[in-house]
């Protein structure tokens, strides 16, 4: 028996609610990729690991709240605890290797081709993850076609944002940036589900309230327990941008800048007139010496 699929149960509601949720968790992560490139070696790890957890949580948090507005209309839908916080690790995890990538081998093309790529994959393999967790009284089938465009919109969103991230500089590229990733993650996530065909095998006798049927947790029981630890994160990540000096533009504060002679510019020396006969013959040297109350050559 074929289900009755309805993922817009509450309207616009879930898939604004799940767009945000993901624009958040990209800002943050991309806010943070961005400034690992200015950190010194010892503080990059921290920044892209907080951008790995800042994505990987916003991801999964938005395909959660998303999926709460999925129903079947002849069976209810639980979901299953221990494959439901895999997607979150999944997604972390990968996420983490592609961001990690990009943040120490820069814009060049193979670090962005194999960052995104493996971005976008921890991304698909996420939702797909998430999808196995789902318990109810039917059988999935999903379209192939439909699937592979899923995976290459996650590939191609996560490529471009990293892209901007560490190319392009200021707070209108990050947010543009952080706009596109979610808007093609939360589509990858609907073209994911229009794969989805639900075939139901329901017993022919059903408890009231089939919980013999369906074990596992309701979305009403979990969704609380279950923001905790994302939202946790999320909000990590904001509060320690919102105290970085280079939280907007992503460039270093004054004070998280390594001092160097460039900091210092040297006084130039004077130079000779025109028409001196001397200034051909002399040859400017490299360096310059800072002499009492004048610059003098060495």
């Amino acid at each position: 028996m074929q289900g009755t699929v309805d993922g817009f149960t509450y309207g616009l509601v879930t898939p604004v609610a799940a767009f945000l949720m993901a624009a958040l968790g990209a800002a943050l992560g991309l806010r943070c990729t961005t400034r690992s490139l200015h950190a010194t070696r010892s503080c990059r790890v921290g920044w892209l690991a907080l951008g790995s957890l800042s994505i990987g949580s916003g991801v999964w948090t938005m395909h959660f709240v998303a999926m709460t507005g999925f129903t079947v209309q002849e069976t209810p839908i639980s979901y299953d605890k221990p494959l439901t916080f895999a997607g979150l690790a999944v997604a972390v995890v990968m996420i983490g290797i592609g961001i990690f990538i990009v943040g120490y081998r820069g814009a060049t093309r193979m670090a962005l081709i194999t960052g995104g790529t493996i971005t976008g994959l921890g991304i698909a393999s996420m939702h797909y993850l998430g999808m196995a967790g789902m318990r109810m009284a039917a059988r999935f089938a999903y379209d192939t076609p439909l699937v592979v465009l899923s995976v290459l919109i996650a590939g191609c969103a996560a490529t471009g944002a990293l892209w901007a991230a560490v190319t392009l500089r200021g707070a209108l590229s990050g947010l543009g940036a952080s706009v596109l990733m979610a808007v093609a993650v939360t589509g990858m996530h609907y073209t994911g589900m229009a794969a989805l065909d639900v075939h139901l095998h329901l017993p022919p006798t059903l408890p009231s309230d089939l919980s013999a049927v369906l074990p596992g947790d309701r979305p009403a029981e979990m969704i609380g327990p279950m923001l905790v630890g994302p939202g946790c994160f999320l909000i990590l990540a904001a509060v320690v941008l919102l105290f970085d000096p280079g939280a907007v533009t992503g460039e270093p504060g004054r004070a998280s800048r390594p001092r160097d002679h460039r900091d210092h510019p040297v006084p130039q020396a004077r130079r000779r007139p025109r028409n001196d006969p001397h200034a051909r013959d002399r040859r400017p040297r490299s360096t310059v010496r800072e002499g009492a109350g004048r610059a003098r050559y060495r």
